[in-house]
């Protein structure tokens, strides 16, 4: 996470559905040339089969085992969404207020997935990336990581 391309961060966003913000992650994805148009579906296919929401405020949305074709380049995108965006359901309510959209070439997505995870298992971590102000905090606080 150290190489975090600043054009690669959005802060302060929005979105009224999760779908909205797996789809924005995927785009971003997509405009950097990571990945193609195909793995944005994937990405909402996989929240689908499994909840890309992992506790502590924070989602990882990413593509399905079978949407790894449509990678070209590992990369990653962190969203920062301070009203938050419900990836739960009519039982429970599962805010994320950070979005790491992340593809992975080969295996290179476990290990992001697995970085991010460590990470943001302290939640004052989480924290600093939800009230991050610039994008250079973010790059400044994920680079410690």
């Amino acid at each position: 996470m150290n190489n975090l391309d600043t054009e690669m961060i959005v802060l302060n966003k929005a979105f009224a559905s999760k779908e909205e913000a797996i789809r924005f992650c995927g785009q971003k994805l997509v405009d950097a040339g990571c990945v193609d148009t195909d793995y944005v579906e994937a990405m909402v296919q996989r929240d689908r089969m499994l909840s890309v929401y992992m506790g502590n405020f924070i989602a990882i949305p990413h593509g399905t085992d079978a949407a790894k074709e449509h990678v070209k380049k590992s990369g990653i995108c962190v969203v920062q969404v301070p009203d938050g965006v419900d990836f739960g359901d009519e039982q429970e309510e599962k805010v994320a207020t950070v979005l790491f959209g992340i593809a992975g070439v080969g295996d290179d997505h476990l290990a992001l997935i697995q970085k991010i995870a460590l990470y943001c298992s302290d939640v004052d971590n989480v924290v600093t990336l939800a009230d991050a102000l610039t994008k250079d905090e973010i790059t400044g606080s994920l680079a410690i990581a």
